[in-house]
C-alpha cells in the first residue's frame, strides 16, 4: 500500500529509532491522587516492547500479567517512559528491591483506580535525525513550519502490522473464513491490525483525492474518478489542504462526539482553526458510517469485522514543536506533542517529503 504525504520537497537525514536517538514520554490523562488501593509506577523502559516490560514485573511479583493496568503501549526501539498501574498491597514494598538492567521505575504514588487502555491525553516525542547538512536545515525548517500550521495525516505507523509487516493478512483470511484463530487475544489483535490496514488504505485515497485538487480543477478531478457531476463543489476553496467531502463525519477536536457534516463551508473553517477534524471507519460493529460522496468512498474500506468499529481522526494536531540544530555534528534535535493512538513516523514522513511503502 503506497500511502501519501503532502509535502513534495524531499530531505535526506538519517534516523535510527534506538534509545539513544528516540524517547517517548506518556502524558497521563489525569492527575493521580497520591491515596487508594492502586499503585501507579512511572516506568522508563529500553529495548523493550510494554508487554516484555509488564511481564518482568509481573514474574518479579508473582502476578499475573492482567494485573497490571496500563494505558497504551510504547515502542520497543526508544527510551520511553510510561505509567503502569498494579494493586500496592503485597507490591509496594516488594518493588523496593526490583532492579533490572532496562527497566527504572521513576517514581511510585497510589491511586484510587486501575489505568485503563486508552487512559492517556498523549505522548511526548525526542528524536535526533543525523547528517543533516545546512541546505537540509533550511528544508526541515521550512516543512516543520508547514506541520505546524497544518498539522499530519494520522496513518497507522508500521508497528501497528507486525515484524514483517503482514498482520493485517492474517485477519484478512480471518474474516474471509480462510484462518481460524482459537486465541481470541491473537484473534482480536490481527482484526485489529486489518482495521487499521483499511483505515490507512481509505486515507489514501482521500490524500490523493486532495493532491489531485490542489493541481485540477473540481470537474476534472470527479471526471477522472468517476464521481458524480457537482460532487466536488465548494472543495477546492477550502483553506485546509485535506479536503472534506459532503457525508463526512467529523469530530471535536482533540476529544468529543462524532457529527456529521452540515455546512461544508463552516466546517471546513473550523477544522483549519483545529476546532474539530475529518474522522476515517475502522471497520467493524456498532460504528457510523459516512454518507454521501464521504460515504462512497469510505465503501470501499468497508468490510463486515467481527470487532466494534470505531472513528479515528484522519488528521492531527502536532503541537509544542521545539527544534535545535547542533552544527557541528549535524544534528537536528526535534520535540513535539502528539494525541494518543499517533505516531511519530508521520511527523518524519512528512518531514522527509515522500511516501513509505507497506
Amino acid at each position: 500500500m503506497k500511502l501519501l504525504y503532502p509535502v513534495k520537497v524531499q530531505n535526506d537525514f538519517i534516523f535510527n529509532p534506538s534509545p539513544r536517538d528516540f524517547t517517548v514520554d506518556e502524558i497521563p490523562l489525569y492527575a493521580f491522587t497520591g491515596e487508594g488501593e492502586h499503585l501507579i509506577l512511572h516506568v522508563r523502559k529500553k529495548d523493550l516492547t510494554t508487554w516484555e516490560m509488564i511481564g518482568i514485573i509481573a514474574r518479579f511479583l508473582d502476578i499475573k500479567v492482567k494485573d497490571i493496568g496500563y494505558a497504551g503501549l510504547k515502542d520497543k526501539h526508544a527510551m520511553t517512559m510510561q505509567y503502569i498501574s498494579l494493586l500496592a498491597k503485597g507490591n509496594e514494598e516488594r518493588l523496593q528491591s526490583f532492579s533490572h538492567d532496562k527497566i527504572k521505575i521513576l517514581s511510585m504514588q497510589r491511586h484510587n483506580n486501575k489505568i485503563r487502555t486508552g487512559h492517556l491525553k498523549g505522548n511526548r516525542f525526542r528524536i535526533r535525525l543525523k547528517k543533516v547538512l545546512g541546505v537540509q536545515k533550511n528544508k526541515l525548517d521550512s516543512v516543520l513550519k508547514w506541520v505546524k500550521a497544518n498539522g499530519v495525516p494520522n496513518y497507522f505507523g508500521n508497528q501497528r502490522f507486525g515484524n514483517d509487516g503482514n498482520n493485517w493478512q492474517e485477519g484478512k483470511a480471518i474474516v474471509e473464513g480462510k484462518l481460524k484463530m482459537r486465541n481470541r487475544k491473537t484473534k482480536s489483535f490481527l482484526l485489529n491490525a486489518y482495521q487499521s490496514y483499511l483505515f490507512n488504505g481509505w486515507l489514501s485515497k482521500r490524500m490523493e483525492l486532495s493532491m489531485l485538487l490542489a493541481s485540477f480543477s473540481e470537474a476534472e478531478v470527479e471526471q477522472l474518478w468517476q464521481l458524480p457531476e457537482g460532487s466536488l463543489v465548494g472543495t477546492k476553496q477550502q483553506p485546509h489542504f485535506f479536503k472534506l467531502l459532503e457525508g463526512d463525519l467529523m469530530m471535536h477536536y482533540p476529544f468529543g462526539r462524532v457529527f456529521e457534516l452540515d455546512s461544508l463551508e463552516s466546517e471546513a473553517s473550523r477544522f483549519g482553526a483545529f476546532d474539530i477534524a475529518p474522522s476515517g471507519l475502522l471497520a467493524g460493529k456498532r460504528v457510523s458510517r459516512a454518507n454521501g460522496i464521504a460515504g462512497m468512498i469510505e465503501q470501499e474500506f468497508d468490510v463486515e469485522i467481527g470487532e466494534n468499529g470505531a472513528r479515528r481522526y484522519a488528521w492531527i494536531k502536532v503541537t509544542d514543536i521545539k527544534k535545535t540544530y547542533v552544527e557541528e555534528k549535524a544534528h537536528y534535535e526535534l520535540e513535539f506533542t502528539l494525541p494518543k493512538g499517533s505516531y511519530a513516523t508521520n511527523v518524519l514522513d512528512v518531514l522527509r517529503g515522500g511516501g513509505m511503502e507497506e
